[in-house]
């Protein structure tokens, strides 16, 4: 059975703007509302209303649950074993400091004696991702302690997304964030996400699919592949080696997208460059670069036999590869070999929008530049190009379809 999906009203949301959000929460796929007294004055909330829109589930985190939210509640949260819920279901929940053994969080919980009737949620740090088998471990544990249907098991921190995704699957709750501005822990997935997988997800598939990379929030990865696919958002600095190799176990694939491409093909010691597709084989990661396929598709598209490169991460890899496999003369323009002079011809704009462009950088001669991303970075690397003269094509639709299609035959052939 699917878990239920909880996701939790931000602070500073009060009245009006609280109830809009409860209903957007359950357009668009949420089953609970999460109230917690450490995010809101419980004067500043009106239960009841709040109640008419979407099921509640308050949490008692510092200050008292106070008696109108209680009284309103489907779910009562406290860290407090035995105390009363009140006319809500009970939740007993846990968090620990730190990352625990199975054997001692389960002496943990039977020290706690939770009553019969309540949910158990158990929260902890995620640690070295090699360590997360433990957090399934945990969740068998308390399921044959306490009864499958009463169990939450969650990770928290920069690398947990993954790991909540699989933990998810046995779960009676799913705490999921309603868009990337706010999360009430680190490691939620996106509503959006987790109600895609519930409806689409493919009976019996164990094992999952996934895009990793920084500011992917926009990434249309998880619409067009098949289903478990979880959008792993992470900070640059992440340790990706490790956590590539703790997700082995438990995905058939994974996309690689800015600003990892390197760093992937470094640790799999592929011959590779960049790379942007992992497949799951029996000796480990098999990796790949679709994205050739993508850069030819957007070099076919541009009709131009010399292009001028902006960019040197692994999509410049990518075109490059195209480039001679086309015959294309591609010439490369770091940010440090921009001279006073303005480019002209055709052009290929592979920098991030949250990068922003040397401040000299003008184009001349109404030149074309294809944009390789999609969607709102597309748009805001469009209105860059038209302030600094150039034209803009937007090419990344066509990339992302080619390299999509080579990377789903990839994942196929493990045996998805």
């Amino acid at each position: 059975m699917a878990p239920r999906l909880v996701v939790t009203l931000p602070p500073g949301l009060d009245g009006d703007a609280a109830r809009d959000f409860a209903r957007r929460a359950r357009a668009g796929g949420a089953s609970l509302l999460e109230l917690r007294t450490d995010l809101h004055p419980t004067a500043s909330i009106d239960p009841a209303a709040l109640a008419d829109q979407l099921d509640l589930l308050v949490a008692e985190r510092g200050a008292r649950l106070p008696q109108p939210w209680i009284s309103a509640a489907s779910i009562v949260d406290r860290e407090e074993p035995h105390a009363t819920a009140g006319r809500g279901n009970p939740l007993i929940s846990h968090h620990a400091p730190h990352p625990l053994p199975t054997l001692q969080a389960l002496a943990l919980w039977r020290k706690l004696r939770p009553p019969p009737e309540a949910l158990v949620k158990h929260v902890e740090p995620l640690g070295n991702p090699a360590s997360a088998p433990r957090l399934l471990a945990t969740q068998r544990a308390l399921q044959n302690e306490f009864g499958p249907g009463r169990v939450t098991v969650l990770a928290t921190g920069p690398l947990a997304l993954p790991f909540r995704a699989v933990l998810s699957r046995a779960n009676a709750l799913e705490y999921v964030a309603m868009s990337p501005a706010w999360s009430s822990a680190p490691g939620q997935r996106l509503l959006d996400d987790a109600v895609r997988e519930a409806r689409r997800a493919v009976p019996g598939r164990l094992l999952r699919l996934g895009i990793i990379g920084s500011r992917i929030q926009g990434s249309r990865s998880p619409r067009i592949h098949p289903q478990p696919f979880d959008r792993i958002d992470l900070p640059e600095d992440a340790a990706l080696g490790d956590l590539l190799d703790a997700l082995l176990p438990f995905y058939a694939g994974l996309a690689i997208t800015s600003p990892f491409k390197r760093a992937a093909a470094e640790h799999v010691r592929s011959k590779l460059k960049a790379v942007n597709t992992l497949v799951r084989r029996p000796d480990g990661w098999e990796a790949h670069n679709t994205d050739v396929e993508g850069a030819r598709a957007a070099l076919e598209a541009l009709r131009r036999r010399r292009s001028t490169l902006l960019g040197s991460g692994g999509a410049a890899v990518a075109l490059g590869l195209a480039a001679r496999e086309l015959g294309v003369e591609l010439r490369a323009l770091r940010r440090g070999e921009l001279g006073d002079a303005p480019v002209q011809g055709a052009v290929i704009w592979t920098w991030p929008p949250h990068l922003p462009a040397p401040a000299h950088l003008r184009f001349e001669g109404a030149a074309r530049v294809a944009i390789i991303a999609y969607g709102a970075p597309a748009q805001v690397i469009a209105r860059e190009i038209s302030q600094r003269g150039g034209v803009p094509i937007r090419l990344g639709p066509r990339w992302l379809i080619a390299q999509a299609r080579r990377q789903r035959a990839l994942w196929e052939s493990a045996g998805l």
